[in-house]
């Protein structure tokens, strides 16, 4: 047993962040296991893929580069990947928690019969105690997230089957270089060793992919809205704030299901994952749902009528009151001085 493999999603030549994002973490988990990194990309015109990859800690690039393998398709990547598994015995194994990590890992995972932690907000390494057998397991994967709804955070570990396989969301884990000069290795992967013809029946006739308008993830200042707001008309203020502070408007579930804001602005569990410079809340709770989300915000600005809200517990600065009357104030504050 040995390495920390990531699956890579490859979006227009480029790998997602999301996958660099578990490059970073899967170095800091294999520097613990004292094992390599390894990075599997699978697409077409992936020539020099592997200078996006290493400087993020990757020991290996295993690079399947074959005009069949793009756009993704379920079957033969799942197939390429539980083969190469099978071969090289990893550990552990990580890939995004997006429409392909989430339509992918299952069926590597069952083919592997190693089970599969889904959505997953963590990753640490551990010892492991089995309550029955008193037998002790070292150096496990806790695979952490949250459960019930939100309402516990359950670590899950799996002591007998290997890999220890995990999705990750998006934007839980941090995205950095640990060396531009990292050196690695490239093995590349003869796609017809692994593949049957079976394998390559399914065939993309036209594809089309429509880009989001909305990117709270990127940005650095989010000025995002509860059902405390009241109606979609009252986040008209949220977005004249966030255009005059160059930031973008998000938004809690409550308020996504209630209509008053679209679902590509949503914030937390079941949404997207930011980490803004700042983050200013405006009508949310703060329900564990919403800020296991938005909980890395390197500043948090809450606007309630309710001083006991749970939202303040992880406010830098709270400002009790009718989010109406004070966010006008505010515009017209950031207007003045902007000038």
């Amino acid at each position: 047993m040995n390495s920390v493999f990531v699956y890579c999603e490859i979006e227009e030549g480029a790998v997602a962040d999301v996958s660099l994002e578990l490059l970073t973490k899967g170095r800091s988990l294999a520097t613990l296991l004292g094992v390599k990194l390894e990075a599997v990309a699978l697409g077409s015109n992936l020539e020099g893929i592997e200078k996006q990859l290493f400087p993020y800690g990757a020991d290996v690039a295993w690079v399947g580069d074959d005009a069949r393998l793009s756009p993704y398709a379920t079957l033969p990547h799942a197939k390429i990947l539980a083969r190469l598994f099978e071969e090289q015995k990893p550990q552990v194994a990580l890939m995004g928690a997006t429409s392909v990590g989430r339509d992918l890992g299952p069926r590597v995972s069952s083919a592997l019969h190693s089970g599969l932690t889904a959505d997953c907000t963590s990753l640490e390494i551990g010892d492991y105690t089995d309550p029955k057998s008193k037998q002790v397991y070292k150096n496990l994967l806790y695979q952490i997230r949250p459960a019930f709804g939100g309402n516990i955070v359950a670590t899950i570990v799996n002591p007998d089957c290997r890999p220890q396989m995990a999705t990750v969301r998006e934007g839980v884990m941090k995205k950095e270089i640990l060396d531009a000069a990292h050196p690695g290795e490239v093995k590349r992967l003869r796609v017809d060793d692994y593949l049957d013809d079976a394998d390559l029946v399914v065939k993309v006739i036209e594809r089309h992919v429509e880009k989001s308008k909305v990117n709270i993830k990127g940005a650095s200042i989010i000025v995002a809205g509860g059902y405390g707001v009241g109606s979609r008309e009252n986040f008209n203020l949220l977005h004249e704030l966030a255009s005059i502070l160059g930031g973008e408007v998000g938004a809690s579930r409550a308020a996504v299901d209630a209509g008053f804001a679209e679902h590509e602005r949503q914030v937390g569990q079941t949404g997207t994952t930011v980490r803004p410079k700042l983050y200013i809340a405006c009508g949310i709770s703060g329900q564990i749902q919403h800020t296991a989300g938005m909980e890395e915000s390197a500043i948090v600005i809450a606007i309630n009528t309710d001083p006991a809200a749970p939202i303040n517990k992880f406010a830098d600065y709270v400002i009790t009151g009718d989010l109406n009357t004070v966010i006008p104030k505010m515009i017209q504050y950031y207007k003045k001085n902007s000038k």
